[in-house]
């Protein structure tokens, strides 16, 4: 099983989804985008909030290699596509880091990323219970506690951007003074 990743008009990926599978309903194999959802407070309500986890892009997880070749015009045409990742010319499949971060957020997180559970330790550092930054402590960069989000840095294709996450506090970690 290979994963590729393609860029698309940001903000518009559901709408090249929509109008690739409508346009070309030979393309049956699964086409994920990965979204995170946060609440927004403005002027003192709270809102949810759905965004994309890689802005801009989408990724095929393909059987055959054979089908991304037979069907590259069928995304190029299609409205919204910018390029496959690597190049047009090079069209590579995800590996190593990028498809273990990729991975992660479509069959770990799900769907729509939520908000983790976690706790702080002794050191007030964060300690992820349970979640879509399971796994991801090391790429935190940030955390606002009064917001509850972490900004997490992510790095696909040497292109590297920063979102936030929504995580829940479950309490604090108390330790005996002797115990480690």
């Amino acid at each position: 099983m290979n994963y590729y990743a393609i860029q698309v008009k940001t903000r518009a990926e559901n709408r090249f989804i929509r109008l690739l599978k409508g346009m070309h309903p030979d393309i049956t194999f699964p086409v994920y985008f990965p979204q995170r959802r946060l609440d927004i407070r403005r002027g003192g309500q709270v809102k949810p909030s759905m965004s994309a986890v890689f802005p801009g892009y989408i990724f095929l997880e393909v059987e055959n290699d054979e089908d991304i070749l037979k069907h590259q015009w069928d995304f190029r045409r299609t409205e919204g596509f910018y390029r496959f990742l690597r190049s047009n010319q090079e069209i590579t499949p995800l590996a190593d880091r990028d498809l273990e971060l990729v991975l992660h957020f479509i069959k770990n997180a799900g769907p729509v990323a939520g908000r983790s559970k976690v706790y702080f330790n002794e050191n007030s550092r964060i300690v992820v219970v349970e979640g879509p930054l399971m796994g991801l402590e090391g790429r935190i960069i940030k955390v606002d506690k009064r917001k509850g989000r972490a900004k997490i840095k992510l790095d696909i294709y040497n292109d590297s951007f920063a979102i936030d996450l929504g995580f829940e506090v479950i309490g604090t970690l108390e330790m005996n003074k002797g115990a480690r």
